[in-house]
Parts: structure tokens; C-alpha cells; sequence
């Protein structure tokens, strides 16, 4: 049976739950083994570019300095800038954690951001001392959701990955509520929001959570809250100004994230 603590459950003051198993050592390892591999890849890869290009002859000291220099740098860069920009650009995933079916995400459910990516993996350092992940599998044990010390700072927690969802899972076959929802997101007063929205910086990947909330809106008891939350999410996500409270509060929001949905699905 698994215990309440293995779960990251969502709810809203309207009773809206949603819930994430939350992984354990097992999974991490193996994600992070295939990132490990993938890292030392590139570095070789990166490295034998740079001394063929430059076709660079060290002569003394002066030279093995620099030389150790740029390929400190070069480490620094792969290790930490190879975690943030995979977490930051797939939606809490890196090469290994879509490998072993597990995400990032912060303690609210929601995506994870830049800010939280760049404090979870700066932290990684003391993570991995006094060697592979000591103090950071010490930590995970002692933590009831299996969080290091990486998450503990940045408030986020690794979860299982839903199976991946898309426009044509919401859409064939679609329950009787779902075609509703996908005619109201035709509507000219709707399409008139989404064009004045700059949706081109989403990614298919910012929208797991609303296509899979999308599909089990009509599961839900009381949804307006969530539908308000992921709504205001993915306008910080575009860096787009607040929707008046008048639209942002209606009847409408489940149809503008759909059409949300299907402009980004349709632009790709």
C-alpha cells in the first residue's frame, strides 16, 4: 500500500485535487546515471573540438594554467548549465529524467521556472559532496518525499511523469463536455483574447497540466479555482499583462485555455 507521504497532492480551497507519485532513490539514480554519461559525452566531445581548433601547443607553465582554467569553466558550464536549461525548457525534465519517467515540480504542481531550476542545481554541489551524492542520498532518506537538498532550498519536489498528453487525446474521442468546451474556444469573443495573447513563446511541453486538467475537468466537483490558477500560470509564462478580472473570473476560462491549447498545438 503506498503511504500518504509518497503522494504531492494538489488541492484547491474549492476542493480541486490533483495528485503526483511522488519517486523515489531508484528512479533519480537512474536519471541521473543517463545525465552523468550524457554530460561526460559532451565534455569529451567538447574538448577535442576545442584543442583540434585551436590546435593548441602548451609551452610551460603559463599555458597548463590556462589550459586548466578553460577546462574548469568548460565543466562548471556543462554540469549546471546542462540541468537548467533541459529543466527550464522541457517542463522539469532533463535527457535522463524523461528516460526514467519523472519531472520537476514545484510544491504547488506547477512548472517549474528558471529561478527554482538555477537554485536546486547550484545546490547540487553540496548535494554530491563528500562523493556521489552522499549528503544528497543522506537527505533523501531522511526526508519523508525523498527531496535533497537541491529541492529543499528551491521548493520543488520530483514526481512521476504523466503519460504525456496532446490536443488529439483531448479531442478523439471526446467526451460530450469536451466538445463543448472546444466549440466555446471558437467563439469570435474568445478568439479576439487569444490574438491579443503572445502564445508563440509557449511549448507544448508548458501545457501538460492544462491538457491533462482539460480532459478530467468534468471529473472534478469544482474546478473555476484551478481553472484561474493554470490560467494565471501560463500568462507569466508568456510574460503577458493580467486579463481583466472580468474576463479572467468568467464562465469562460475553461474555453481561453483551450483555445490557449489548441493555438500552440496548431503553431508547432
Amino acid at each position: 500500500m503506498t503511504r500518504p507521504d509518497e503522494f504531492l497532492t494538489i488541492d484547491t480551497p474549492e476542493n480541486v485535487v490533483f495528485g503526483y507519485e511522488v519517486v523515489g532513490l531508484g528512479s533519480r539514480f537512474i536519471a541521473a546515471l543517463i545525465d552523468t554519461l550524457l554530460i561526460i559525452g559532451l565534455q569529451i566531445i567538447v574538448y577535442l573540438g576545442f584543442f583540434v581548433f585551436l590546435g593548441l601547443v602548451t609551452d610551460g607553465l603559463d599555458g597548463a594554467t590556462w589550459i586548466a582554467a578553460v577546462i574548469i569553466l568548460l565543466a562548471f558550464v556543462f554540469l549546471w548549465g546542462y540541468y537548467i536549461y533541459f529543466e527550464t525548457s522541457w517542463n522539469g525534465q532533463t535527457p535522463g529524467k524523461r528516460w526514467a519517467g519523472i519531472r520537476v515540480l514545484r510544491q504547488n504542481g506547477m512548472p517549474i521556472s528558471l529561478s527554482e531550476a538555477v537554485i536546486r542545481n547550484l545546490i547540487r554541489i553540496i548535494d554530491f559532496l563528500p562523493l556521489l551524492y552522499g549528503i544528497g542520498i543522506i537527505t533523501m532518506f531522511a526526508d519523508r518525499q525523498s527531496r535533497r537538498l537541491g529541492d529543499l532550498a528551491a521548493g520543488t519536489i520530483v514526481v512521476l511523469a504523466h503519460q504525456a498528453v496532446n490536443l488529439e487525446s483531448l479531442a478523439s474521442p471526446p467526451p460530450v463536455r469536451d466538445r463543448f468546451w472546444q466549440r466555446q474556444a471558437q467563439k469570435p469573443y474568445i478568439q479576439a483574447i487569444i490574438d491579443q495573447l503572445p502564445v508563440e513563446r509557449l511549448q507544448p511541453s508548458d501545457l501538460e497540466l492544462t491538457q491533462e486538467f482539460l480532459q478530467r475537468r468534468d471529473e472534478l466537483t469544482a474546478a473555476s479555482a484551478l481553472e484561474r490558477q493554470l490560467l494565471r500560470d501560463l500568462l507569466k509564462r508568456m510574460a503577458a499583462e493580467p486579463l481583466p478580472p472580468h474576463v479572467a473570473n468568467s464562465q469562460d476560462t475553461a474555453a481561453i485555455l483551450m483555445a490557449i491549447v489548441q493555438r500552440v498545438s496548431g503553431e508547432q
